[in-house]
């Protein structure tokens, strides 16, 4: 076919039939890592970038007994999300622009004929009610300048705190941000470092 993705959700982005086990794929890659490298176990990661994002997504909510935290930058949850049961909680930043025309802030299709997906707020709150979070949104957080083709400081973070485990859950929307954001430099270093912050306990 030529094509490549991750046979992530219904809605992204198996166009083709496939029976690709990804998610067994991926397990796999951090068995052979761990067989191999000194892993520091409490600090399991994913982080993934729309198609990826839905990819990293899944494999949170199937192997939460392993990863500590997962960023997720335009990509989004199941809109029937009853089948992701997390058994442990797994810390998240969800990193969108609202201007995104590839998968939509708002939620929609990647394709006609394909499951919807829903918001990247709902894909969020997802993850705030598996964390058992503080569902009040904390706001406070100063606006970050994540994106060198916007003015200012476009971005702002909606945080939830209270998780269980000492996770956290966490949303940076970017104001007028396309699916492939500018990014100011270190700004993917700050989201690292995040990640690297937030361990299993």
């Amino acid at each position: 076919m030529g094509q490549g993705f991750w046979n992530a959700t219904d809605a992204c982005c198996n166009f083709y039939g496939s029976t690709v086990d990804d998610e067994g794929y991926l397990k796999g890659v951090v068995d052979e890592i761990q067989s191999k490298l000194s892993v520091d176990p409490k600090r399991i990661l994913f982080f993934g970038h729309s198609n990826g994002g839905f990819m990293t997504y899944r494999m949170a909510c199937h192997d939460s007994a392993r990863i500590a935290a997962v960023a997720v930058l335009a990509g989004e949850m199941p809109l029937d999300a009853s089948g992701c049961q997390p058994t442990k909680a797994v810390s998240l930043i969800h990193i969108q622009g609202t201007a995104d025309a590839t998968i939509h802030y708002d939620g929609g299709t990647v394709a006609a004929g394909v499951p919807p997906y829903p918001s990247a707020p709902t894909s969020v709150g997802d993850w705030v009610g598996y964390d058992t979070c503080d569902p009040s949104a904390d706001t406070s957080g100063t606006p970050l300048d994540l994106d060198s083709s916007l003015a200012g400081a476009e971005t702002t973070i909606t945080a939830y705190h209270g998780c269980k485990s000492s996770s956290d859950v966490v949303l940076w929307t970017i104001a007028g941000g396309s699916h492939i954001p500018t990014f100011q430099p270190g700004a993917v270093g700050s989201v690292v470092d995040w990640l690297l912050a937030h361990p299993k306990p």
